[in-house]
Order: structure tokens, then C-alpha cells, then sequence
């Protein structure tokens, strides 16, 4: 598979084939808004800046969560994963759910001077998902409790279960990597020594809690901007609905999937059909933008160090 994608000519095809992806995105969603008008063209713009700061700066928290979960020998920059955590959240405009995280490996290891190998961006991300779900288990809980539908509250429910296993299973995970019947394999071992440490996950799980709490205000501070009168449980339910639409294993598009889903959300919760789909167009684009925005910096950055 290495010799597979080395090939220059296979490259440029999946290179072109990005790219081509991504145009089409763009030429549809510009001719969609020419028409209609872009959905945060009446926003209030103190309140729509404000919300582009925090998902700005929960860029930076989740790139230090992560950040814990590697050994202190193939620690990446906080640099090199909000780059990687930005332009996922920028390809996922065209490529199809959970690719996210092949981009997110390729991006790292291409970063200057990471040191990180293949098998530990890969475990990195499987235990970085499984926090994303623990951070997520408060929030959904006041989604369940404020929800209306007694469908919304059962979905709500499952999610904030699902969280607490994930929180087991990564508490978990060093203990069970130690136990001498694992050791005997080779991949135990590496487990062993690669793995995180429960003090380590724990401060990660804070970091990327408080990430996720600074997206919940942004979503509030933009149904505010959009005067949907909305409240903070309504903007944790959003979030939940578009974070849980991510663990989907296939989806068409993930920005596309997470939009559905969280106007489907705030349609359920009695806002208007077109306003909820406007909204929900409007937050991902603003994500998508605020992601642009961090690979610029740390690009221009790294072009600073250079120079």
C-alpha cells in the first residue's frame, strides 16, 4: 500500500481528484448563494466575529489534547495538529465521512520536523475519538433533559452513555495493554510503550472538553447573531447532533453530514425548516473558514521560522 501510494502518477490522480472535488463544492455553493444569499448576511457582525474567535480558539485547545496523547519521544508540535485538525475540517467538504483522519495522519507526517510514526498517529486518533465522546457526554445530558421529543431525549441519552464507555475504555486501555497475557505479543508491547497514561488522557480530556465548550457558546452566539432566539441547550443540542453525525463509519460528506444532521436537530426542536438549514449551512461555513484561517497562520508561521 506504501509502494501503492508513492507512485507519482497515483498522486496526482488522488491530488487531482481533491482538487476537482473540492471545486465542485465551491461552484455549487457559490451558485446556491448567489441565488439565495449567504445566510450570515443579516447576522449581527459583533456577535458572528465573537463566534469565529471561539472556534478559532478551540482549534488551539483540541490540538493540545491531543497533543498529550503521544509519547514525550514523538510529541508533535501543537502547531502541526491544529494544522492537520484544520485541514480535515477543510477537506471534509468533499471527502466522504471518516477519511478525515487518513488526512489528518498524512498532513502530520508531512509537518517539518514531526518525528511521530505511523502507528502512533493512528492510535493518537483512535483514543482522541473516544475522548471526543466523553467531552461530549455533560453536554449531551443537557440536551437530553431540555429536549421536548421524547425521540430526541432517547438519541441524547445513547450519546451521553456512549461517552462515559468511551471515558472507561480509555481508562482502560493502559491496564489492560500491561497485563502479562498481552505482553506476549508484539503488539502489546508496542501498546505498552506507546500508549498514554491515565494522567496524561486526563489532561487531554480536559483540554478537549474545554474545546468543545467553547464550540457550544460559538453556536449560541451565532443564533443569537441570526436572531433565532435561541438558548444554550438548544446550541449543545446542535452541537451534539453534528458531533455524533461525525462517528458515522460512511457518510456522503462530513461537513455535508454534520450540517444535515444539526438542521435536523434545531427543525426538531421547532425552529422553521429553511431557518435551521440556513443556520446550520451558516456554522459550518463559519468552521470551515475559522479552519482556512488556522492553516494559513501556522503555514505563514512556519514560513517565518524558515526565512
Amino acid at each position: 500500500m506504501r509502494r501503492f501510494f508513492s507512485n507519482r502518477k497515483v498522486q496526482v490522480i488522488l491530488n487531482g481528484g481533491l482538487a476537482a472535488g473540492v471545486l465542485a463544492a465551491t461552484i455549487v455553493g457559490g451558485r446556491r448563494f448567489a441565488r439565495g444569499g449567504w445566510p450570515l448576511h443579516h447576522a449581527d457582525p459583533v456577535l458572528v466575529t465573537g463566534a469565529a474567535l471561539l472556534f478559532l480558539i478551540a482549534y488551539a485547545f483540541k490540538a493540545w489534547g491531543w497533543q498529550r496523547l503521544f509519547a514525550a519521544d514523538e510529541r508533535p508540535g501543537a502547531g502541526a495538529l491544529a494544522f492537520a485538525g484544520g485541514a480535515a475540517c477543510v477537506g471534509g467538504v468533499a471527502l466522504p465521512g471518516r477519511l478525515d483522519d487518513a488526512l489528518r495522519i498524512a498532513v502530520v507526517r508531512r509537518f517539518p520536523g514531526v518525528k511521530s510514526g505511523l502507528g502512533a498517529l493512528a492510535l493518537s486518533l483512535v483514543v482522541l475519538g473516544l475522548l471526543d465522546n466523553a467531552a461530549l457526554a455533560p453536554l449531551a445530558s443537557v440536551a437530553a433533559v431540555n429536549a421536548d421529543a421524547w425521540t430526541v431525549r432517547i438519541g441524547f441519552a445513547v450519546v451521553a452513555v456512549a461517552g462515559v464507555l468511551a471515558a472507561i475504555i480509555v481508562a482502560s486501555l493502559p491496564t489492560i495493554a500491561s497485563r502479562p497475557l498481552v505482553m506476549r505479543f508484539r503488539l502489546g508491547r508496542w501498546l505498552a510503550s506507546r500508549g498514554h497514561c491515565n494522567r496524561r488522557a486526563a489532561a487531554a480530556l480536559f483540554f478537549i472538553s474545554i474545546s468543545w465548550s467553547l464550540r457550544g457558546t460559538a453556536v449560541f452566539l451565532l443564533l443569537e447573531a441570526l436572531s433565532l432566539r435561541g438558548s444554550f441547550p438548544l446550541a449543545l443540542a446542535f452541537l451534539c447532533a453534528s458531533a455524533a453525525s461525525a462517528a458515522l463509519p460512511i457518510a456522503p460528506a462530513g461537513a455535508a453530514t454534520q450540517a444535515g444532521a444539526g438542521a435536523a436537530m434545531l427543525a426538531a426542536s421547532g425552529v422553521h425548516t429553511t431557518d435551521a438549514i440556513a443556520f446550520s449551512v451558516a456554522a459550518q461555513g463559519l468552521v470551515i473558514c475559522t479552519g482556512v484561517v488556522v492553516i494559513v497562520t501556522v503555514a505563514a508561521w512556519q514560513m517565518t521560522l524558515r526565512l
